[in-house]
């Protein structure tokens, strides 16, 4: 296992001018790891991994489309360079992640919209796997990757930004030591971004945060 400390840079929501800018090399030279959290084109993906040439992991949001046309006239169906895991899991310097993106259904057409039983379903696709995690590092999950809040964290009483209760049954389930979510937008300093559910920090990081992990000793948010 490695043992030194990884510092992540979390994104979602917006395109943050100081990211997508030269000066990204200069802010963020430390960074190991990038991780998208939804609603994010995919130019601005593909930018910031280029720029910084590390590892990008990424959910969908309830605003991503599948198809995306880019300026250099490709039509892209996923941000090259990066990796998507969404439904899926996956390791990255002994951190185990998994990602479940999109939001709660409020529309009838939808592109990365769920109930919570559909939410619930995606969640069992990625049980057994997580059952091995137990089996093989002792642990199920150390970062669950998401786009929509836990219901009555960090989530809004408007119908598109409720958060899934289905979540609430995942973190007493794995017991991820964190969950980073995007969705819920943040215009004002007194807003709650950051809140402990158990076992789990759950951070609100739009439009960006930086986070350290360390296997010893966990995460740090900045």
């Amino acid at each position: 296992m490695n043992r030194e400390k990884t510092r992540i840079l979390a994104i979602s929501d917006e395109v943050v001018p100081f990211i997508y800018s030269g000066r990204i090399r200069d802010r963020f030279a430390d960074v190991d790891m990038v991780i998208g959290c939804g609603d994010l084109p995919f130019y601005y993906l593909e930018f910031v991994v280029t720029m910084l040439d590390v590892p990008l992991y990424y959910v969908h949001g309830n605003h991503d489309h599948e198809r995306q046309y880019m300026s250099d006239g490709r039509v892209a169906t996923r941000a090259e360079g990066c990796i998507s895991i969404d439904g899926e899991l996956n390791s990255e310097n002994g951190l185990l992640m998994a990602g479940l993106g999109g939001s709660i259904r409020y529309k009838t057409e939808g592109e990365h919209q769920y109930s919570d039983s559909e939410m619930t379903s995606r969640m069992r696709r990625i049980s057994h796997r997580l059952l091995f995690n137990r089996y093989r590092y002792g642990r199920y999950l150390d970062l669950l990757i998401a786009h929509s809040p836990p219901f009555g964290i960090h989530d809004l009483k408007d119908p598109a930004h409720i958060g899934f209760r289905s979540f609430l049954k995942f973190m007493d389930d794995f017991r991820p030591k964190l969950l980073l979510h995007g969705h819920c937008h943040v215009y004002r300093g007194d807003v709650i971004t950051l809140s402990k559910y158990k076992e789990t920090q759950v951070v609100n990081v739009y439009p960006y945060r930086l986070i350290d992990y360390h296997p010893l000793e966990g995460f740090t948010i900045h």
